[in-house]
């Protein structure tokens, strides 16, 4: 019985060619293969190429292939092109080699085809091999070298390949210039970057939408957003890609505020989003902590219906997590039936940020259990969840698996994480021969860090000595200025105290101002220490007064140990008293309803006198406060804190 395509049947040749170009382009290749048209392929072989192109099965292919071998017409070197293309999109790199071997006088098409077998199997090493032995080039030839070291992360080898086919006098094409500034971008190298940028205008395709949306990217990767911009806005129209390229770069480059209006004018102009876009604008919604956008977006995403795509899932994952809402980021993951390392890693991340050691350590078992095999951003997520959570023995044990298991090169990220746990533990000599010893070379961050823990554990001897290799790292840090000034004011060293604040003034050391910031009905409300400008800055004042005095009817002593020893006893009580984070929460306090929780979010890290205060706030008031510092998540109930003082 003839299909419904076959009912108006072609009478003539001609009309027998165009009815198989038809139903090849509508993907029909069973009908374009109906009896009626074997004739039509027999007079018209170049057919073959259609059928080719439409053809989705391997096992089909060769069919096809037999067929054309029996017609003649594999003999052919433009139908033989097109096999090779076909095998090479299905994959079969053995079949395509062998194909190559036997076209009749080889041209620059048979070449190209099977180099870019090569690089789509990975192997750049045969291709490059190819590309020596190639009796002649062309643009394309190029491109397809150019293109897939880009793909593969080779971005220098890149570049060194444009530069020979200038060399060679070929001009590059949209395609291969796309590529060029996907490598810059990778290199950062917006030197080399503006150089083509100039090429591009010279040649008249800056106009070009593929080629716009590349060089914007590059220096949006570069960090020059405003360049980045300009060369969208040089385009004829915005669509959906170079909308996605401004969101990404402005998150990207800390203007998230930017990136979500952004992202709410493309929605204006009925542009529609896909999963990069709401991936960049959840982004933004977690480095800004605004709750309330992000759940307006993660509505938008489950509306469009990319709510399940695994990068849309771990940028909710972690937007939830970075504003408190840990039990929502469990939440996203919860109807998830696969095993992916990357929303696995952000997982157990979220549990560490959030104090949950255990469950991080118990996630990480769950994952083994099911054959993902972690990397090094999953183990460094999992010491820092094991440092911020005091499971010593499990965080040693973990470090001992990453690197004897599973063969991982241990980074100083991952070495600063063994020396924060085992600093927590009062391991502090164990710490610095671990850094003294370590592979990789030490930075300012892993010696903070082990001074951090010298503070904690009242080590004032051994502060004294790794405040000092601090300040050779970072010589405009406050925070070893201020610890050793304190240390040494104790001793009533106050000829040391004055050299250390010469040495500060003599290279413009300042102490980065705290603010603190809190969500309240769409809008962020800012409080830095010490500030009075709020409009509601008496009922704060009040609210704070009320406050204070009621913990230290529980034992709450000002803890003076971070304020300069050479103000007044009062001044350092004020001064303490009107941290951002106290000034956020009493904002928090006279605007909130009665026991819903407050969430605070600040840049630097919760001073230990803050910390004490809130933990009784969070006891006289029976609310909860969460707070978000620098390095993690604080949940205060009952007078209680989730970090276990460990911070």
């Amino acid at each position: 019985m003839a299909r419904s395509g076959l009912k108006k049947l072609a009478t003539g040749p001609s009309d027998a060619k165009e009815e198989i170009i038809r139903l090849c382009s509508s993907g029909r290749l069973k009908d374009a293969l109906h009896r009626r048209f074997r004739e039509g392929l027999w007079s018209e072989p170049n057919l073959f190429s259609h059928l080719f192109r439409s053809c989705r099965s391997l096992l089909l292919l060769r069919q096809l292939h037999a067929f054309a071998a029996t017609s003649g017409a594999a003999a052919d070197r433009f139908i033989a092109n097109h096999l090779l293309l076909a095998y090479a999109e299905q994959g079969d790199l053995s079949t395509a080699r062998n194909l190559f071997e036997r076209i009749p006088k080889r041209n620059v098409m048979s070449w190209n085809i099977l180099m870019g077998v090569y690089i789509k199997n990975g192997d750049l090493e045969s291709a490059r091999k190819l590309f020596d032995k190639m009796p002649a080039r062309n643009v394309a030839t190029w491109n397809t070298m150019i293109t897939g070291l880009t793909d593969s992360g080779l971005n220098e080898e890149s570049l060194g390949f444009f530069l020979a086919m200038r060399r060679e006098g070929i001009q590059p094409d949209e395609f291969g210039l796309g590529s060029l500034f996907r490598s810059c971008a990778g290199l950062r190298d917006v030197v080399f970057g503006r150089q083509v940028h100039a090429y591009v205008v010279r040649s008249g395709l800056n106009r070009d939408m593929c080629v716009g949306s590349s060089l914007a990217h590059m220096y949006m990767r570069c960090g020059f957003l405003k360049e980045g911009e300009a060369a969208l806005q040089a385009l004829p129209l915005l669509n959906m890609v170079s909308c996605n390229t401004i969101i990404a770069g402005r998150t990207q480059n800390g203007d998230s505020e930017g990136a979500l209006e952004y992202f709410c004018m493309m929605r204006g102009a009925g542009l529609e989003a896909n999963e990069i876009t709401f991936v960049s604008a959840i982004s933004s919604c977690s480095d800004l902590a605004a709750l309330a956008q992000g759940q307006q977006v993660h509505a938008l995403a489950i509306k469009a219906g990319v709510d399940t795509v695994v990068p849309v899932m771990t940028s909710l994952v972690h937007m939830y997590s970075r504003c408190g809402c840990l039990c929502d980021s469990e939440r996203v993951c919860s109807g998830y039936s696969g095993a992916d390392l990357v929303l696995y890693s952000a997982l157990i991340s979220a549990y560490g940020f959030h104090g949950h050691g255990k469950k991080a350590v118990d996630l990480f078992k769950q994952m083994m259990a099911v054959a993902v095999d972690p990397n090094e951003v999953t183990f460094l997520t999992l010491l820092y969840a094991c440092s911020h959570s005091g499971l010593k023995d499990e965080g040693m044990y973990c470090f001992d698996l990453m690197t004897k298991t599973f063969g991982l090169q241990p980074s100083v990220k991952h070495y600063t994480c063994i020396v924060d746990l085992l600093g927590r533990s009062g391991c502090l000599k164990e710490a610095e021969a671990l850094i003294l010893s370590m592979p990789v070379r030490p930075d300012g961050i892993i010696w903070k860090t082990l001074l951090s823990a010298c503070k904690i554990q009242k080590n004032f001897d051994m502060a004294e000595r790794i405040a000092e290799r601090v300040m050779e790292f970072d010589p405009h840090d406050s925070a070893p200025y201020v610890l050793l000034s304190n240390i040494r004011a104790t001793s009533s060293r106050w000829e040391d105290v004055s050299k250390i604040r010469k040495t500060m003034r003599e290279h413009n050391v300042r102490k980065e101002p705290g603010v603190s910031w809190v969500e309240l009905k769409g809008e962020v409300h800012q409080f830095c220490t010490g500030d009075k400008s709020h409009s509601r800055q008496r009922e704060i004042d009040e609210c704070l007064e009320e406050m204070m005095a009621k913990i230290r009817q529980c034992g709450y002593a000002p803890d003076m140990s971070n304020v300069f020893h050479d103000m007044e006893d009062e001044e350092k009580e004020v001064s303490l008293a009107h941290h951002s984070e106290k000034l956020a929460i009493a904002f928090a306090f006279v605007s909130l309803p009665e026991g819903a929780p407050i969430r605070i979010m600040k840049n630097l890290r919760v001073c230990d006198d803050c910390h004490v205060a809130i933990k009784l706030m969070s006891k006289v008031t029976g609310r909860e406060i969460v707070v978000r510092d620098v390095s993690r998540f604080h949940h205060f109930q009952n007078g209680k804190c989730s970090c276990g003082d460990y911070w």
